[in-house]
């Protein structure tokens, strides 16, 4: 791995510049003042907030949305599956269309285009025209993770990876924990396109934040799909990228199908699933809060524990969760392993490529979203054809199975 540089002064701009020697387009991020580092990274942070809550809002308010425009809730879900399915596209592309975008200018650009689709979606007057939205919201959440990894690398030490991509995280962690179920509230109190609205708001405040703190980050020369396919012949990836999608597809197998699971396996009502599903929340947040540390430290350990975590979890969930007791217990296992998932799994994944990150986050959101697609379908073939608890099972083995990929190559140490 390539030694780390020395920073050079802020430029006399209206913001801090990092330059090609300091950080190139797809090389690990350099020792960048700390304070202008990790206030850029808590602006990623409140974007990603924006986005993931913008992402995920349709599943929770979506008989009122059918409702509205005239259509079922299967077609109405389908506004999730499309944003999903474009941010795989825009994760792999957006990289190579825009290899001399000023990075800075890009991830504003993103932004603001998140903030139009949530405005797009609350004044949409038929389904086509939310599906154009969420088109625009899939391209914004694509791009977002294809170039987060590489801007965080240049926003704080290098041996300082896994902790800045957990800052990132924490706006995953909160808004699964908390914008998602205070929306769907908030739904039910004043409609589906006020909870948009707020939406739009929190991004424009990541806009606004992002504008202010984010530093210029120059991009490399290169150009093409070179980068990309130099990255696909990189063994470490490959297997990094098969071990991600088993590790997110199994999860999303049984994840997915969480309520019949409680009900059939754990006998419990729909105020027990609310408890069980705050119970995975909190766990999920502190899972990302443990994962950067320990990533940074250990890494290897890190990619073995913490996607082992949630197969074991899912095992003994479907073979031992007959009492609350159990499902509660086994449930945040399982949360504390997913959301220590995404840290532990970029790092490796960085550390496995420093020198292209832009390709391995290109890549890994489109793996990512591809297994989340995959581990709902598979997991929902299982659960009508032979039962939940099958789901569970198949669920947990590939995660375990990830697990050990993960844990057989060992990437480069970080540099210290």
């Amino acid at each position: 791995m390539d030694n780390p540089t020395t920073p050079h002064e802020p430029s006399t701009g209206s913001t801090p510049t990092l330059t090609p020697s300091t950080a190139s387009n797809e090389a690990p991020g350099g020792d960048s003042p700390a304070a202008t580092s990790w206030l850029g990274v808590a602006s990623l942070s409140v974007g990603v907030f924006a986005l993931v809550m913008a992402e995920f809002l349709p599943a929770s308010l979506l008989s009122r949305i059918a409702a509205d425009l005239g259509v079922t809730e299967g077609v109405a879900g389908q506004s999730v599956s499309v944003t999903a399915i474009v941010a795989a596209v825009a994760g792999i592309t957006i990289p190579v269309l825009l290899p001399r975008l000023d990075r800075r200018h890009l991830m504003l650009g993103l932004s603001v285009l998140s903030v139009l689709s949530s405005l797009l979606v609350a004044i949409a007057p038929n389904y086509p025209v939310l599906l154009a939205a969420r088109v625009l919201l899939g391209i914004a959440a694509g791009g977002f993770w294809a170039i987060g990894i590489s801007l965080t690398a240049r926003l704080v030490p290098t041996a300082q990876l896994g902790r800045g991509l957990t800052v990132v995280n924490v706006g995953v962690s909160l808004a699964t924990v908390a914008a998602i179920p205070l929306g769907t509230w908030l739904g039910e109190l004043w409609g589906w396109r006020v909870v948009f609205a707020l939406a739009a708001a929190v991004g424009v405040i990541a806009v606004i934040m992002q504008a202010i703190v984010l530093p210029s980050v120059r991009s490399t020369t290169a150009t093409g799909f070179g980068p990309l396919l130099a990255t696909l012949r990189s063994r470490a990836i490959l297997v990094g990228l098969l071990a991600m999608a088993l590790v997110v597809g199994g999860h999303f197998a049984g994840f997915t199908y969480i309520r019949p699971a409680a009900a059939d396996i754990g006998g419990l009502d729909p105020s027990q699933l609310a408890v069980l599903l705050a119970v995975y929340g909190v766990a999920a947040f502190i899972g990302n809060v443990v994962a950067g540390p320990l990533t940074d430290k250990r890494l290897r350990l890190a990619v073995l524990l913490f996607p082992a975590a949630i197969g074991v979890a899912m095992i003994v969930f479907a073979l031992a969760g007959t009492t609350t007791a159990g499902v509660i217990v086994a449930v945040a296992v399982w949360g504390i392993g997913f959301g220590a998932v995404p840290t532990a799994t970029i790092t490796w994944m960085a550390r496995a490529e420093p020198t292209r990150l832009e390709s391995v986050g290109g890549l890994q959101a489109a793996a990512f979203q591809i297994a989340i697609a995959l581990g709902a379908v598979i997991g929902g073939l299982l659960v009508d054809g032979i039962g939940v608890q099958t789901a569970l099972l198949v669920g947990g083995a590939a995660a375990v199975v990830g697990a050990a990929l993960l844990a057989s190559i060992k990437p480069r140490p970080a540099v210290r």
